[in-house]
């Protein structure tokens, strides 16, 4: 896929989700002069659907899905299980819990607040891309941290594999 270009936007806006649509945007009229088309390898990501009307505006194709996790996991298993009581971490945030979970929920410094945040749920699921078994202990390290079940699951790369690919093959 050396065709291809990657640009990443900051993954701390996934903490302010109202704030994704104008970097997409901005990122894109940055780089407009410079590619004739645009993927966005976001879903929706908590913007409400203002995401989807900015790529729907911009003429961009974006992913499917509600989140990361149910393109992860595939967007049609993740909505047929339901779970509305299941924390989700992707590898990249079971390395960076403390960064995006624990100090800016700040129970490094008020543990207490634990149950108030975490109470409703029950199981961290861990939709591993990878098959790394020090991930797979730090996932679980995270769980008890929270005090929830902790389930796994080897996912893959899953919807955004497949998306990537079929827009590699219709560039190259």
């Amino acid at each position: 896929m050396d065709h291809l270009d990657l640009r990443c936007l900051p993954a701390e806006l996934h903490n302010t989700p109202d704030r994704i649509p104008e970097a997409v945007r901005a990122a894109v009229a940055a780089q407009r002069a410079q590619y004739d088309e645009f993927k966005l390898l976001y879903a929706d990501c908590g913007t409400g659907g203002r995401l989807r009307a900015l790529c729907d505006e911009l003429g961009i194709e974006m992913l499917q899905g509600p989140h990361c996790y149910a393109f992860f996991d595939g967007v049609a298993r993740f909505e047929a299980r339901g779970e509305m009581r299941s924390f989700f971490l992707t590898d990249f945030l079971v390395r960076q819990f403390d960064a995006f979970v624990w100090r800016p929920l700040g129970l490094d410094r008020h543990p207490d607040l634990r149950a108030m945040y975490f109470g409703q749920y029950t199981t961290l699921v861990h939709l591993a891309q990878t098959d790394d078994p020090a991930l797979a202990v730090l996932a679980e390290t995270h769980a008890a941290r929270l005090g929830l079940a902790f389930q796994r699951r080897v996912t893959g790369y899953g919807d955004l594999q497949r998306d990537l690919s079929r827009w590699a093959r219709a560039e190259g």
